[in-house]
């Protein structure tokens, strides 16, 4: 009996040291800038926009830096997750490392970088492990809305932003030196005496 389950248990090793990673990286473009988007990113206390996590357990203004170790609650199975931040380069890259199931070991990436046409916002996730392609069938719907959804969350913040600017800003868009100097420049444009 004892050597059927030995069997089995190296079978198992073997199939998941023979199981080729899965990865796939999902990129959109988006009108906001890199600043813009790389604080979404990081602000790891607000997740609001994630179509995968719920919320985090990180203090507000917490800035991610390699080690730091968080939990978060998935949006589709009400179960705490562990996430390790791996690497952050600075308005560019943060990875970290997921840590749900035994079984599958997943790396999330997002990258933001400025390009002529504007910027992108890319999202690439890694998953090894024998459970790899459950856990796909059922995030993968999720995870391809990841880097749009960032995108459109920073866009409508920013268009939100400028409504309010203008809404409180004078109609004219003038105070009152802009005023006098608009009054100065028509009568010193229209005064006879300049002509003669």
């Amino acid at each position: 009996m004892l050597g059927f389950w030995l069997k089995i248990v190296r079978l198992v090793r073997r199939s998941w040291r023979e199981f080729s990673p899965l990865v796939v990286t999902y990129q959109v473009l988006s009108s906001a800038s890199v600043d813009d988007l790389w604080q979404k990113v990081v602000d790891l206390a607000d997740v609001s926009w994630h179509p995968l996590l719920a919320k985090t357990d990180v203090p507000r203004g917490q800035i991610p830096k390699p080690g730091l170790i968080y939990q978060a609650v998935s949006r589709l199975f009400p179960m705490p997750i562990q996430i390790f931040v791996e690497r952050v380069l600075p308005q560019e890259l943060l990875s970290v490392r997921i840590f749900a199931l035994p079984g599958v070991e997943e790396r999330v990436t997002y990258r933001v970088e400025s390009t002529v046409c504007g910027t992108y916002v890319s999202y690439s996730v890694t998953l090894k492990g024998w459970l790899s392609p459950l856990v796909w069938s059922v995030i993968r719907p999720y995870a391809a809305k990841v880097a749009s959804e960032l995108a459109q969350t920073v866009e409508r913040e920013l268009l939100t932003n400028t409504t309010r600017r203008q809404k409180f800003a004078k109609p004219d868009g003038l105070d009152f030196l802009g005023w006098v100097l608009l009054l100065g420049a028509s009568q010193a444009i229209v005064s006879p005496s300049y002509f003669c």
